[in-house]
C-alpha cells in the first residue's frame, strides 16, 4: 500500500512543478496562446486532483495508528493545490509589461484614469479569488471533517460489532455451561436416589432375616 502511495506522490510531485512552471509563463504569453496555457494548465490541475483522491483512497487504508503522517501530508498537498489554482486565477488577469504598454499606449501619454480603472479592475479580480479561496479552503475543511467523523464512525461500529461477538460467545459457552451442570445435577440425583433405595433394600433384607432366624428359633424351642 505505501508503495502505492508513494507513486502517486511522485506523480503529484512532477505534475505540480509542471504546472508551476506554466503558470509563471502565463502572464507574458499573447492572448491566444495565454488562453491555450491556461487550458493546459486547467487540465493538468484535473489530474493533479485525481491523484490527490487515489492518495487519500490509500491513507483510508492505512489502520489509525499509523495514519497521522500521512494525513499531515495529505494536507500539505491540498494546501499546494489551492495555491496553484490561486496562482492559476491570478496570472490569467496579470498583463506582462508588452500587453501593459498596449493598453496604455508605448508613448506613455494615455490617459492616468485608464490606469487606475485598470488597477482598480485588477484588485476587485484579487479580491473575488481570495473570497474564492477562502471559502473553498472552508468546505475542504467541512469536508475533511466529514470524511474523519465517518472513519471515526466505522471504527466504532466495528469495535462495536466485535463486542458485541464476544458477548454472543459467552452467553453460549453460560448456557452450555448451565446445561452441564443441569446434566450432573441430575446425575448426582439419580445415583443419591438409588443409594437411598439400595439401603431401604438392604435394611428389608435384615428385618426379614432377622425373623427368619427368630422364627426359626422358635420353631426349634417348641420342637423339643
Amino acid at each position: 500500500m505505501s508503495s502505492d502511495f508513494e507513486g502517486y506522490e511522485q506523480d503529484f510531485a512532477v505534475l505540480t512543478a509542471d504546472i508551476t512552471n506554466k503558470i509563471a509563463r502565463v502572464p507574458r504569453l499573447p492572448p491566444d496562446e495565454k488562453k491555450q496555457m491556461v487550458a493546459n494548465v486547467e487540465k493538468q490541475l484535473e489530474e493533479a486532483k485525481e491523484l490527490l483522491e487515489q492518495m487519500d483512497l490509500e491513507v483510508r487504508e492505512i489502520p489509525p495508528q499509523s495514519r497521522g503522517m500521512f494525513s499531515n501530508r495529505m494536507r500539505s498537498y491540498k494546501r499546494e493545490m489551492g495555491k496553484l489554482e490561486t496562482d492559476l486565477k491570478r496570472s490569467r488577469i496579470a498583463y506582462s509589461d508588452e500587453v501593459r504598454n498596449e493598453l496604455l499606449g508605448d508613448d506613455g501619454n494615455s490617459s492616468e484614469n485608464q490606469l487606475i480603472k485598470l488597477r482598480e479592475e485588477r484588485a476587485h479580480l484579487l479580491d473575488n479569488t481570495e473570497r474564492l479561496e477562502r471559502s473553498s479552503r472552508r468546505l475542504e475543511a467541512g469536508y475533511q471533517i466529514a470524511v474523519e467523523t465517518e472513519q471515526i464512525g466505522q471504527e466504532m461500529l466495528e469495535n462495536l460489532s466485535h463486542d458485541r461477538e464476544k458477548i454472543q460467545r459467552a452467553r453460549e459457552r453460560l448456557r452450555e455451561t448451565d446445561a452441564n451442570l443441569g446434566k450432573s445435577s441430575r446425575v448426582l440425583t439419580g445415583m443419591l436416589r438409588r443409594i437411598i433405595q439400595n439401603r431401604i433394600l438392604i435394611v428389608i433384607l435384615g428385618i426379614v432375616l432377622v425373623i427368619t432366624i427368630l422364627m426359626a428359633i422358635t420353631f426349634s424351642v417348641r420342637g423339643h
